[in-house]
């Protein structure tokens, strides 16, 4: 039976924080996102209609979850992204336990390889929240992907400015893209393609 998805946020926020000041290596970290990160998620996912969402970084499902939320509302679905087994199978124990596992397929991969196999405008929000130097050399398959009219929200654009400043640059410079950095929790760094 569903948990109360609430109680659940709550709890994955608790163990996150607890987790990542315990350790310190990157890939046992969890990493979430901020609670308002995840609100603002919610909102941006029904605001944009975004039915077609994928999510590179699934972490312990957290993000996912925010994403799935505004996604039952509009008749959605997320698609999300891990390389990590442990993560894999503790995001799968989430979903489950969330009630919102039927909205949400996990692929364990990198996200160049999912974004490569992408159809042309076939997704209507990206959310990044993986590694950051990779992000330039996805930014010709995001682009092919994503829709007229489509989202893209990067994590971290605060948080870690040196790390995300050529993307961010490049993504800037891009004639068919509108840009913003929004200061909601790590900075949250938006890119719609133009119609």
């Amino acid at each position: 039976m569903p948990v109360d998805l609430e109680s659940l946020l709550k709890e994955l926020e608790a163990f996150g924080e607890v987790n990542d000041s315990r350790i310190h290596e990157r890939s046992g970290r969890m990493l979430n996102i901020t609670r308002n990160t995840g609100e603002f998620l919610y909102v941006m996912v029904q605001a944009a209609n975004a039915k077609r969402v994928l999510e590179i970084g699934t972490s312990n499902g957290y993000s996912t979850l925010w994403l799935a939320r505004a996604a039952q509302m509009i008749g959605g679905a997320i698609r999300t992204v891990e390389l990590s087994e442990t993560k894999i199978e503790l995001a799968r124990q989430n979903f489950k336990r969330s009630g919102l596992d039927a909205l949400i397929t996990q692929i364990h991969s990198d996200g160049g390889s999912v974004l490569a196999a992408q159809d042309n405008n076939s997704l209507d929000l990206v959310f990044l929240d993986s590694e950051r130097h990779e992000y330039c050399g996805w930014w010709s398959d995001l682009k092919r992907a994503l829709r007229p009219g489509g989202l893209l929200i990067v994590d971290n654009a605060l948080s870690h400015v040196d790390e995300m400043a050529v993307f961010k640059a490049l993504v800037e410079h891009d004639p068919d893209f509108s840009t913003c950095l929004v200061p909601v929790g790590k900075g949250e760094f938006l890119a719609t393609r133009r119609s």
